[in-house]
């Protein structure tokens, strides 16, 4: 049978070939990779309004666009940088690990959004020597004209692309040209968790460039155990008679000779770079045609004994992931925020950044020199997508992307190569097995031995300098940091992978509430050489800011833009907001991670101080402490450590003064803060803290009484300063005040650990649909008995569930002396719940003017049995509004836990007021009910309805990290048995 004749494709747009979207290899036109680097020549931001018009598809595009003389006044104007959904044009798209189009590579679909931009820019006489056009990010393919005349294409989103502009340019008005296509054969390479957002989103620059200049640096600032400081520079082209200088170390020198061939320079004693202690020095290399600057960090990484090694000294990775996000900007993120982000994870403890999934904007580099954090610096990689398919075609493995993988990986190292930050490469993430990857590994390996190589998912580690893994249970961390982990097949393998450094590249997901199980994760990390730390994921939760009809804002996840395919909620995972507003979790990480470890003896007479930094002695640090109980803060002082070099311990006795205030109901705090101010946070922030004492007291007695009144009216039982409802036994009103309850309840509104697979059970139901299935929203009591016998009130109610067998049975036992109401509740569950409970607790409702909680215990902030690290014993108050955490998707939220008295007041420090004492329980209050929660999917869904709801736990089950790891580790685990509790209510 003949093949039919090929016929020209009547459809296709007469830009395809040009814009070349179905070619799986690198960008074209382009020049090759190189630094980022202040040269001294002149420059031009082309960033702006452009001219900007959107179609649906290419189909649909306008022609002619890149003719000079092309009309756009009736196109409308967009920013530069910017992501166009941002601005009215088509709409943001979030998958997880799902491509949002047919999974055909390397075909995109027919509906691929493509935005044109134009822009008219002036040019003076300095750029006509020779000028160069530079993207730093373009979203998906880009193609380039300046002038009418054809520059190339771009690939790679969050990669430079630089184009030779000499002789295109004219003095006075020129005319540039992009046409921006959302998918390309390159979208297979970048399905990386996160909102697909076309356009070009980073900045747009023209570099001067005459003949004679400086094409490229690549400078290696190494340490010395002496303690001095290697120098050697190389210069693209060679530069004979360029000179160096660091004019703080008073050095200079010529590159000529040995030192112009890659011989190192001796620069003499210096300050050595790590992130506790960032010192840069400013580098000069100086030619006839311009002087370059950029910060050099003396600093030299190796890997002996199973662990990075920074300067000879071992590393602790305190790390997170940080995607580029803005809730109103997307992926362009403004300098501000880099550096807000950065100073806040300086505040709390962080040292470490992974650059998930791709090459972060340049600036955040720049500013993790100065600050000081040791980064990750991933490729612009993962095809996750492939997956689902046992990665079939994955391009991991596919020769025709070997090019465009190889030519991302340069692109990545030459861009950030002078960055002293930069302590690894990655070559991406979650995109399988192959041998790209390996070529990927072995060219970076080549241009710069003095780095690490990293990549996660082949866990063989054949090429890389490190053993990295995601999400793993605690129990298997520790076979890696005994180096007992399941051995490979290949026994050479096996002994090489056993050598070599462990990190988590992610784990404890910060989805929702949570992230639980933090501590013991970093308890082997200390316990364990070989175990260097991990990187949370993630840092920052990427909502998009959406207004409702009335204008309440509130920010949209996968799904709310229409979406046919999407992952929900998923890309709210983060450990800040999308406005940069700390999360519980990152209070905790705080805490868990904080490089000092604090204790106090329980006499009040000595303090250990433990210093856990690398580098840093305790010279920075100021201590404090204070004494505080019921009536607020007693007395507090300030504390005489001796400096502590880092990885010793110190003891140091407390003054007399310390130990004279210990009592009953106190709490000693002490603290180790700032002592003076940095560049990060003030002088007097708090860096570690440990308490001793307690809180608690002792819960009253009821006054001996005579035998309560009782009486029966209606419906309605009077007992003592109580009435009771006979139809349901529960308390109607206290002291004249509407109380009903208690209700046993079992249900949580569920968070998104509790919705998640856990990760250490593979094929387990998720808790959520199992206490679901279980029936527990529906739980409902039937009265059995009220009976009243010796002054006391004894009521049995026994809860179920529809259609099931199984119940609680719960006797609440009521005494009085007039004044206080004594409940005793003992529950005992029949067989049939299943493995787990998320609560057991006892609801109350009280009108809505019951807004304010005063209660001691743990605060200020939340607590349940596996996260609240941050929690400190005291005495706390908060309003109704300041006990909720408004996470994105509404779901549990909000206990303080360890109380033992919580009074409930209509006005702050007054009005009526109820008091409940306990031991140990924990209250959520809420203005509106479980129900009302677990139905929200956006916090303008939740609705007071005047009535506040407390709910008073006497068991509380974990939250683990199931939404995307281990769910509750066995020790947090409520398991249905029989349990007591008693309050007091006055």
């Amino acid at each position: 049978m003949n093949p039919l004749p090929s016929l020209a494709n009547l459809a296709a747009s007469p830009y395809e070939a040009i814009m070349d979207l179905t070619n799986p290899g690198p960008g074209t036109g382009s020049l090759p990779p190189r630094a980022h680097v202040e040269d001294g020549l002149p420059t031009l931001s082309l960033n702006g309004d452009w001219r900007f018009h959107y179609s649906d598809s290419l189909a649909q595009a306008p022609e002619g666009i890149e003719s000079e003389g092309f009309n756009d006044v009736v196109w409308d104007c967009l920013p530069v940088p910017s992501n166009w959904n941002f601005h009215g044009h088509g709409a943001p798209v979030y998958t997880n690990v799902q491509f949002p189009f047919p999974l055909d590579p390397p075909f995109v679909p027919d509906a691929n959004p493509v935005g044109d931009y134009r822009l008219t820019f002036e040019v003076g006489a300095e750029f006509l020597a020779g000028a160069l056009l530079r993207f730093d990010g373009i979203d998906n393919a880009g193609t380039v004209w300046l002038n009418g005349a054809l520059l190339g294409t771009t690939r790679g989103s969050k990669l430079p692309a630089e184009f030779d502009v000499s002789g295109l340019l004219r003095l006075g008005t020129n005319v540039l040209v992009v046409r921006v296509a959302q998918f390309s054969a390159a979208s297979y390479l970048e399905d990386q968790d996160a909102w697909w957002l076309p356009g070009i989103f980073r900045d747009v620059t023209l570099l001067a460039h005459p003949a004679g200049a400086v094409r490229d640096v690549f400078v290696h600032a190494g340490y010395t155990a002496a303690g001095t400081g290697t120098l050697r520079v190389e210069l693209d082209p060679p530069m004979p008679g360029a000179k160096v200088e660091i004019p703080a170390l008073g050095f200079k020198a010529p590159l000529n000779g040995a030192a112009l061939q890659g011989t190192a320079l001796d620069v003499g004693v210096v300050k050595p770079w790590s992130a506790e202690s960032p010192s840069l020095y400013e580098l000069r290399i100086s030619t006839p045609a311009q002087t370059l600057r950029l910060n050099v960090g003396f600093r030299t990484i190796t890997v002996q004994d199973a662990q990075i090694k920074l300067n000879g000294v071992p590393l602790l990775f305190r790390g997170v992931n940080r995607h580029e996000h803005n809730p109103d900007l997307g992926r362009t993120v403004p300098a501000e925020q880099v550096l807000r982000e950065l100073k806040l994870m300086k505040q709390h403890n962080i040292n470490a950044i992974r650059t998930a999934h791709y090459a972060p904007h340049p600036f955040l580099l720049q500013a993790a020199d100065e600050l000081g954090f040791y980064i990750i610096d991933e490729c612009d990689y993962e095809t996750h997508g492939f997956e689902d398919g046992q990665w079939a075609g994955n391009p991991s493995a596919e020769p025709q992307y070997r090019a465009a993988l190889l030519d991302r990986m340069q692109r990545l190292v030459e861009r950030d190569k002078n960055h002293p930050c930069v302590i690894m490469w990655s070559l991406g993430n979650e995109s399988g097995k192959g041998e790209n990857l390996a070529a990927m590994a072995e060219w970076t390996k080549a241009r710069d031995p003095e780095r690490l190589v990293h990549y996660e998912g082949d866990w063989a580690c054949p090429y890389v300098d490190v053993y990295s893994r995601m999400y793993l249970k605690p129990a298997d961390v520790e076979l890696i940091g005994r180096q007992e982990e399941s051995p490979l097949p290949d026994a050479i393998q096996d002994t090489h992978r056993r050598n070599l450094p462990f990190i988590l590249c992610e784990y404890v997901h910060s989805m929702g509430n949570g992230p639980g199980g933090l501590q013991e994760y970093q308890d082997l990390f200390d316990k364990y050489p070989r175990l260097q730390g991990g990187f949370v994921w993630e840092w920052i939760e990427h909502g998009i800011r959406q207004h409702t009809p009335d204008g309440e804002a509130y920010f949209a996840y996968g799904g709310d833009f229409g979406e046919k395919v999407h992952d929900g909620n998923f890309v709210i995972d983060g450990m800040i907001s999308a406005d940069l507003d700390p999360r519980p979790g990152l209070l905790d990480y705080k805490k868990v991670v904080e490089p000092l470890a604090l204790s106090v003896s329980h006499d009040w007479r000595t303090l250990t101080v433990r210093n856990k930094y690398d580098f840093l002695d305790t010279s920075a640090l100021a201590f404090t402490w204070r004494v505080e109980s019921a009536s607020g803060r007693i007395t507090h002082g300030t504390l005489l450590v001796p400096v502590t070099a880092a990885g010793e311990q110190t003891g140091v006795v407390l003054p007399l003064e310390v130990h004279a205030e210990l009592a009953a109901q106190r709490v000693l705090t002490i603290s180790a803060v700032l002592a003076t101010d940095q560049p990060w946070a003030p002088a007097g922030h708090e860096i570690a803290w440990t308490q001793q004492g307690s809180p608690q007291a002792p819960r009253p007695a009821l006054l001996a009484h005579g035998a309560p009144d009782i009486a029966r009216q209606g419906h309605v039982l009077s007992f003592g300063p109580a009435t009771f409802s006979l139809m349901t036994g529960e308390l109607s009103s206290f002291k004249g005040i509407p109380l009903n309850g208690p209700r046993l309840t079992l249900w949580r509104s569920p968070t998104d650990n509790d919705n998640g697979k856990d990760h250490a059970q593979p094929g387990s139901p998720r808790p959520a649909t199992t206490w679901q299935d279980a029936g527990l929203p529906l739980l409902e009591g039937r009265l059995q008995s009220m009976a009243h016998d010796a002054g006391e009130l004894h009521v049995r109610v026994r809860y179920g569930v529809p259609v099931a067998r199984h119940h609680v049975d719960v006797d609440y036992l009521w005494r009085t002396d007039g004044t206080a109401m004594e409940l005793s509740a003992n529950l005992t569950p029949s067989t049939g719940w299943g493995r787990t409970w998320p609560r057991v607790g006892f609801d109350f409702q009280l009108p809505g003017e019951f807004s304010q909680a005063s209660w001691t215990g743990f605060g200020p902030g939340q607590k349940y049995p596996d996260t609240g690290m941050a929690a400190q014993l005291g005495w706390f108050s908060a309003s109704l509004e300041e006990l909720q955490v408004p996470y994105v998707r509404p779901q549990e939220n909000g206990a303080r836990a360890g109380v033992s008295q919580l009074q409930l007041a209509t006005e702050r420090g007054g009005g009526q007021s109820l008091t409940f004492q306990g031991t140990d329980f924990s209250f959520t209050l809420r203005p509106w009910s479980q129900e009302v929660l677990s139905a929200a999917r956006h916090t303008p869904d939740l609705v007071a309805d005047g009535i506040s709801y407390l709910t008073l736990d006497a068991a509380v089950h974990g939250i683990g990290t199931a939404s995307c790891g281990p769910g509750v580790l066995p020790p947090y685990q409520l398991a249905p048995a029989p349990l007591s509790f008693k309050v007091l209510l006055s």
